[in-house]
């Protein structure tokens, strides 16, 4: 019925879950990117499949209520944003709308269990972390910015909104630096080049890092562009050089050296002061992460006599967040300078209910319950590809009387909301948070308690 290049018209009647709008033609169903729910518009066809098509706008016939005029030029094709042509209004219901679909379809559950989505306070300039590629275009010229969508050609922006005000300086006086450098810049052949501007912000005192991610510790120039940068920008407290040349898509290497000031940065978060290096994981919308610790906080209902257990503590944020609420708290995780930095944070902010073990969270769960340890509540935030099986099967033995579940994809999350339903415990409350506006993620707080 319809092949390459062909132009049809289509109105949009839905959203995935990456943001593409969806559109019928017939029996066909078309993934049409950058369009709003109400929108019609005319279609290129790029690709036919047997019951699906991709395609791209060439014109708005008729403009949802949603849409809005995008503010930012290469929003279409970055792989960031993907809801910046729609209003923040129609994003929240679309992202509420995303975990609902979910955990009705795959979870089996009622859509009467999540509640209204927290919409973030800020939806401009809330990431505290940057990570800006840099590379060559076909010409040899230097280009920095952003990754296109579904590829890893670098989109030329050094103004991201998302990013805070001083990480667009920093890039654009890091790319002045670079533009008339290509000989610095990394690729297949020099490999000791530079191939990321990593930055970090510590929102409550300012303080920012600065790390360069190059193939060798020194190059043409370095000391010359750290003056530059220590004198322009006094709330810089932190240089680094982080060296990675291996072909990989990796960002950060194993070897790391501070350059000028500290070897980390120091944000307050829920009260707390955490210790922020290159390698720790640290919430990238600060004042978000407040409000979803918040309700997970909540969701715990901690009266001050329980033994809390976090799985896939990191550095230990959540818990230690908790932790003047319970008698006693362990954090699990797999990564060794995780665990030492959460041992750390606990120390500076004088925690002495609280120990940190290093390992795989399933065997980690598993071994403290063949000791006899039997958690009042269980905190887990897994990475995107959520729980396995063994380790649900493990929580479930320790019987908690809650579990606590944050998660950053509501498909995995139904999954494993499924399988706890066979381990005798039901959801009682899902509350979906946005944590990265104007993009396609959406992270969900989730309580359990024992079906008895």
């Amino acid at each position: 019925m319809f092949k390459k290049n062909d132009l049809t018209e289509l109105e949009i009647t839905a959203l995935t879950s990456d943001g593409d709008g969806v559109g019928r033609a017939g029996e066909l169903v078309f993934f049409v990117p950058n369009t709003a729910v109400g929108d019609t518009v005319n279609t290129r066809v790029l690709k036919v499949k047997k019951n699906v098509a991709y395609g791209r706008v060439e014109e708005i016939v008729a403009p949802s209520r949603d849409r809005i005029d995008p503010d930012c030029p290469v929003s279409n094709s970055c792989g960031g944003c993907v809801y910046r042509h729609i209003s923040y209004e129609a994003e929240l219901r679309a992202k509420r709308q995303k975990v609902i679909d979910a955990v009705t379809r795959i979870g089996k559950l009622s859509a009467d269990l999540v509640k209204d989505i927290i919409p973030s306070e800020n939806i401009e300039g809330y990431r505290n972390k940057a990570m800006i590629p840099v590379g060559l275009n076909r010409s040899g010229e230097v280009v920095m910015g952003f990754y296109a969508r579904h590829s890893h050609n670098i989109m030329h922006c050094i103004n991201c909104r998302l990013s805070p005000d001083i990480f667009n300086d920093i890039a654009a006086d890091f790319y002045d630096f670079i533009s008339c450098r290509p000989e610095l810049v990394y690729s297949s052949t020099n490999r000791r080049g530079i191939r990321h501007l990593y930055l970090r912000y510590a929102e409550s005192s300012g303080d920012v890092m600065v790390c360069i991610v190059a193939g060798e510790k020194n190059f043409k120039g370095d000391k010359e562009l750290y003056n530059s940068v220590i004198e322009k920008y006094p709330t810089v407290k932190s240089i680094i050089v982080n060296i990675n040349p291996d072909e990989t898509n990796v960002i950060l290497g194993k070897k790391t050296y501070t350059v000028y000031g500290s070897d980390h940065i120091t944000d307050n978060l829920c009260g707390l002061n955490f210790d922020i290096s290159p390698q720790a994981f640290y919430q990238v919308n600060r004042r978000q992460a407040e409000r979803l610790y918040g309700i997970a906080a909540d969701y715990a209902a901690l009266s001050g006599n329980e033994f809390l257990m976090d799985l896939y503590c990191g550095t230990g944020t959540i818990g230690l967040s908790m932790a003047d609420k319970c008698r006693e708290l362990i954090g699990v995780e797999i990564i060794p300078e995780a665990v030492e930095n959460a041992k750390k944070n606990a120390a500076r902010n004088g925690v002495s209910n609280a120990r940190f073990i290093c390992g795989d969270a399933a065997f980690a769960a598993d071994k403290l319950r063949a000791e006899g340890v039997r958690p009042d509540v269980i905190v887990v935030d897994p990475p995107r590809k959520g729980l396995t099986p063994e380790l649900i099967d493990t929580i479930a033995q320790m019987s908690p009387e809650r579990i606590v579940y944050v998660s950053c994809d509501p498909a995995t999350l139904a999954r494993d909301l499924a399988l706890f339903a066979d381990k005798n415990y039901s959801v009682k409350e899902i509350t979906p948070v946005d944590m990265f506006p104007r993009t396609a993620h959406v992270e969900a707080v989730v309580m359990m308690s024992r079906k008895d």
